[in-house]
């Protein structure tokens, strides 16, 4: 009985010594460990590859924003957002939080839309202007003519054509940070008007913040909007 009690004991103790050793190990130093790596090889990226302006951190640029004007009443969550069209505009989506280039950033959601991509489509393969509400069409329809109505100026017009499918399609988290070049382009000579800056400035501006293919090779050319917007602020604010 005695031997039995005492091995018993044995065991347990074996068990709680190798308990708090694996604590110790794998609750402790590994973390710090792999944490103090991180922080010294890939600082940014550890830190979630924040953005700052003005010595304030106001977003990632991994995770996409909106730039819309303050809602005429904050409490009422059925108040459609409008853009502010002085900003370069990002993809199409529900899942944003809202950011004027300042730390208020507040990320709401994130999720596709699980539409096919024939959704709404009618028998000759293309989107009818009528399309029936709630499918993929309505939506690429009602963002199309949103578009081409928002950056449309007296100078420039934008041509259904213009339109890249990114202005019109959200991504799969609806997160995006990113746009393509063209459609960056067609919003160029709206956010010169609203700014009143010179369209070759922000073309340049645009020119300057475009990123190639990963590794040559890997991905489409695109612009981060976040830091696009930052750099728009900057050359406002220089007049």
């Amino acid at each position: 009985m005695n031997n039995s009690v005492g091995s018993t004991a044995r065991l347990i103790g074996a068990g709680l010594r190798a308990l708090l050793v694996l604590t110790v190990i794998c609750g402790v130093l590994y973390p710090l460990a792999i944490t103090g790596v991180a922080q010294a090889l890939f600082n940014d990226k550890a830190n979630g590859s924040e953005v700052k302006s003005e010595g304030k951190v106001v977003g990632s640029s991994l995770i996409g924003q909106t730039y819309n004007l303050p809602k005429k009443n904050a409490d009422d969550a059925e108040e459609a957002a409008v853009p502010d069209l002085k900003w370069f505009q990002p993809r199409p989506s529900n899942g944003l939080g809202s950011n004027s280039v300042n730390p208020q950033y507040s990320l709401l959601l994130s999720g596709a839309t699980n539409r096919s991509g024939d959704n709404g489509v009618g028998k000759d393969g293309r989107c009818p202007k009528d399309a029936k509400e709630g499918t993929l069409c309505k939506w690429v329809v009602e963002a199309q003519d949103a578009v081409i109505h928002d950056n449309s100026t007296a100078t420039y017009k934008v041509k259904p054509s213009d339109v890249p499918a990114d202005a019109v399609t959200s991504s799969g988290s609806g997160l995006d940070p990113d746009i393509s070049p063209a459609y960056a382009k067609i919003q160029v000579h709206r956010v010169a008007e609203k700014n009143n800056l010179d369209v070759k400035q922000v073309e340049k501006l645009v020119q300057e913040h475009t990123e190639g293919r990963t590794l040559g090779f890997i991905g489409e050319p695109r612009v981060n909007v976040l830091e696009l917007n930052i750099a728009l602020k900057e050359l406002i604010a220089k007049g």
